[in-house]
């Protein structure tokens, strides 16, 4: 009983003793952000939501997005892997306590050699346990290293979730585009087809001369390559997207909505640079480096002794009906294990965790850097992109009237066909624009969404 008192005041002095944890414990690094993003100027509050294409009040837009986030496989098989590693972080944590196990035989043999001929039975049944008393912090320290890899998982499945919103959302748009400009390039190929088939009229009655039939052959031509281009486009597109909400391509009839969409959301005055910090990659990269923060600690650890306790408690006998009947045998053992000479490897490790450390905050600094860049591309190309609309709408008005008008002059001798054909191609040409600066600036507020991690209200 003296022994096992002693181990007992042993291990309750070694518990008091274990709340030192060697190793530097995290703290954020300090990075200095503008206080506001350059192109917006007043302060605001705002009200954090992740279902911002809500705004654009479009049913079938929201439907894809639900049904990517229950479906796509990708997203699926990253939740599986995160949740693999919410059970290795359980399986690191049960390493803090005293681990059990149990164990029971059964023989036969001559035991003894030549002294005992006869063959004997023997039987047993044990109780284990062991418990390495973390002393150094060792193993608190991979607990929180465990910890930070399971957070650090969890934003890379809220990155990946948050990239599939964005991505449905663009590629939705990018079918919408691709729709109307089907559409303008079947109404100009009507158009042109209708004007070639007059001019034929007129070149048999010998009224105009051969090159005005010429020209107008190779600008219906343009027109009717552009269908089955947009039509290819469009289909693969949509295939896209039904890659994305998890299902098999199939016809689909995307209504061209791109019209519907010329007023996109304001953007309110002033958003603060803290909207950074619920950005998914910056707080993954910042798990990331808690989890290395705590391995330099683990390496530090391993170059001091481990300490262990262990003990046996069960029974044996030669006859299995007296197994429970005898007198129990028990095993107390403290054990020290210590590295004495290895030629730096503890040493180097340290080094190794300390690099990895330092090159996980250069990793952290750079991906809040970034972040801050995405916030700001975004914010400049929307800016400037409802500048362009703005051009580009007064250059399909005119270059539509100036298309009238060149036709009206045609048809009276006044211009020639190169004039008309010219002023019909920059119709063309600036309505194919504005269709691709609509969904450019569409984009572009997606983009500024991801940027922000989730959006601005």
């Amino acid at each position: 009983m003296k022994i096992i008192q002693a181990i007992a005041l042993l291990s309750l002095g070694v518990l008091i003793l274990s709340g030192c944890k060697v190793g530097t414990n995290y703290t954020r690094p300090e990075v200095q952000l503008p206080e506001h993003f350059q192109f917006t100027d007043a302060n605001t509050n705002f009200d954090n939501t992740l279902k911002w294409w809500d705004l654009f009040n479009d049913p079938e837009l929201d439907s894809l997005i639900q049904k990517a986030l229950q479906n796509n496989k990708d997203l699926l098989a990253t939740a599986q892997r995160v949740e693999a590693v919410r059970h290795q972080m359980a399986i690191q944590k049960a390493d803090l306590y005293p681990q059990f196990s149990y164990s029971g035989t059964a023989g036969r043999g001559n035991f003894a050699g030549s002294k005992l001929p006869n063959a004997v039975n023997s039987f047993s049944l044990l109780g284990q346990a062991s418990w390495e008393l973390d002393f150094w912090g060792k193993l608190r320290r991979m607990n929180e290293a465990a910890q930070a890899q399971y957070l650090a998982s969890e934003q890379g499945l809220n990155s990946l979730r948050l990239s599939l919103v964005t991505t449905v959302a663009t590629t939705y748009f990018q079918v919408q585009e691709f729709n109307a400009k089907l559409q303008i390039a079947e109404s100009t190929y009507a158009i042109r087809d209708s004007s070639y088939q007059i001019l034929l009229y007129r070149f048999d009655a010998g009224i105009i001369p051969a090159i005005d039939l010429n020209h107008s052959r190779i600008q219906k031509a343009i027109a009717e390559a552009a269908i089955p281009l947009y039509k290819r486009m469009a289909t693969q597109t949509e295939n896209f997207l039904a890659f994305l909400v998890g299902e098999y391509p199939s016809p689909q009839d995307y209504t061209n909505k791109l019209n519907v969409y010329a007023q996109v959301p304001e953007i309110p005055a002033g958003i603060p640079s803290s909207l950074l910090d619920r950005r998914p990659d910056i707080m993954q990269a910042e798990q990331e480096l808690v989890a290395q923060n705590a391995m330099v600690g683990v390496a530090k650890a391993l170059r001091l002794p481990s300490i262990s306790l262990t003990g046996l408690l069960g029974v044996a006998s030669s006859d299995l009906s007296k197994l429970t009947s005898g007198d129990p045998a028990w095993n107390i053992n403290g054990g020290l294990l210590g590295p004495l000479f290895n030629w730096q490897k503890n040493a180097n490790r340290v080094k190794a965790e300390e690099a990895l450390a330092q090159a996980a905050i250069y990793q952290y600094e750079s991906t809040v850097l970034n972040a801050f860049r995405e916030v700001e591309d975004a914010l400049v190309a929307i800016q400037t992109l409802k500048q362009e609309e703005q051009a580009i709408q007064e250059h399909v008005d005119a270059a539509v009237e100036a298309s009238k008008l060149s036709e009206e002059r045609y048809d009276k001798g006044i211009a020639s066909y190169i004039e008309f054909l010219e002023s019909q191609r920059q119709a063309f040409d600036a309505q194919m624009s504005l269709t691709s600066n609509k969904q450019d600036l569409l984009e572009a507020f997606i983009n500024l969404y991801q940027a922000l991690g989730g959006g601005w209200e």
